[in-house]
């Protein structure tokens, strides 16, 4: 045991001891019955800033989807453990969402060695999905179901699937490795990792938050998102749940390097540096598929990004949440480069599927990006103080 006011022993108390079997009962209420509730003292005069900006992680939907997105993100995917059982992901589901209660409040989880590194949360969310796999263990029917597959697809298992998300994002790369070292600690009794995905946007401050983020291949990500009232009817189901697809897309960036500017706007359909469909002159004009350049041709091509992904209902829209990524260049200098396309909506197969399909099929963009990583999730609802994320399906 380590002195000191860390209470180690809750995750004996919420998992039954070190060696104890996946299948034993944890005592009701362990979670909120010890440890730190205050944060590490900071100074007395330091000014509400972004590090310490904080989002509510308790209520009836869960946070980290509608919220504008942190410039740091961390997709942490599990597995189960082979004899997990439902009162096992019960306790886990416990355990977990206490740690990510208390990290978000800038508050250490229970047991936090390192309690220094919890203090400035720098808006941080955590999120929790439910992949195929945990409903089969837990006894119940997924609401989700693998994607079908695509023609573009080269998925890769490294980057694929998975039993339980943990989706972590903060403005402070700091505060989302801490928070993911801990959340992969308390779950390592119940889950292996099976993958992690890191990536980032614009940090703070570069620009107004209602900005939309570029991605590596320079375009604006995000333009065609519900916004405002549009959100609810797309993302949010009646009992605050939700749906996640995760994509990893390499960019073939060094091809895309090759075309000239007018070639990209043809293949988006977008004007790069403002955004403004080919039809139009600002980001957000609706684009207009009718209407014919001076040589008689459409000024969008059919077969442009923008065209073959475009929604007109907006309750069939998707959220996209996405995030740069950028490996280490290999020995060639060429680089690992991409997106982690994280999309919101309250039915795959209704919104996302179709959208998916028709991209396979004719998107011209496809010549640049590669799909090579996929996974989905149910997204429970929010939970109120006292309770955890999943009891509905795991109580």
């Amino acid at each position: 045991m380590t002195s000191g006011p860390f209470p180690v022993s809750r995750r004996r108390l919420l998992t039954g001891g070190a060696t104890a079997g996946l299948g034993m009962v944890a005592g009701a209420g362990v979670v909120a019955a010890t440890g730190w509730e205050d944060p590490v003292p900071v100074a007395a005069s330091a000014p509400v800033d972004t590090g310490t900006a904080t989002v509510a992680f308790h209520g009836p939907r869960q946070a980290g989807i509608a919220q504008d997105p942190p410039a740091h993100a961390a997709f942490v995917a599990f597995t189960l453990a082979a004899g997990a059982d439902r009162r096992a992901l019960g306790r886990m589901m416990r355990l977990l969402t206490d740690d990510a209660a208390r990290l978000a409040r800038g508050v250490p989880a229970l047991g936090d060695t390192e309690a220094t590194l919890a203090v400035l949360p720098a808006r941080l969310t955590v999120t929790f999905g439910f992949g195929p796999g945990l409903y089969r263990v837990a006894g119940g029917k997924s609401p989700v179901a693998d994607l079908p597959a695509f023609t573009i697809d080269r998925l890769e298992k490294r980057w694929s699937g998975g039993d339980l998300l943990v989706q972590i994002c903060a403005d402070d790369p700091l505060t989302v490795a801490h928070t993911q070292r801990m959340l992969i600690k308390d779950a390592r009794p119940f889950a292996a990792v099976r993958w992690v995905q890191q990536g980032f946007r614009r940090s703070p401050g570069v620009q107004a938050p209602e900005h939309t983020q570029r991605n590596l291949l320079g375009q604006l990500d995000g333009t065609a998102n519900p916004r405002g009232a549009e959100i609810d009817p797309a993302v949010w189901n009646a009992d605050g749940s939700t749906q996640l697809v995760v994509r990893r897309v390499r960019a073939e960036i060094e091809k895309w390097d090759l075309l000239a500017v007018a070639d990209k706007e043809s293949a988006t359909g977008r004007r790069l540096e403002s955004g403004a469909p080919l039809s139009g002159t600002q980001e957000h004009d609706e684009p207009d598929f009718a209407a014919l350049d001076a040589s008689g041709l459409p000024k969008i091509p059919d077969f442009s990004h923008v065209t073959r992904a475009h929604v007109t209902d907006p309750a069939m829209k998707i959220l996209r949440r996405p995030y740069n990524y950028d490996g280490a260049p290999n020995a060639l200098g060429h680089p690992d480069t991409g997106l982690i396309f994280a999309a919101y909506q309250r039915d795959i197969a209704r919104q996302y599927v179709p959208i998916q399909q028709r991209l396979a099929d004719k998107d011209l963009l496809n010549e640049w990006i590669t799909p090579i990583g996929s996974a989905v999730f149910a997204i429970p609802p929010g939970c109120a103080p006292g309770g955890w994320i999943g009891e509905q399906v795991l109580a």
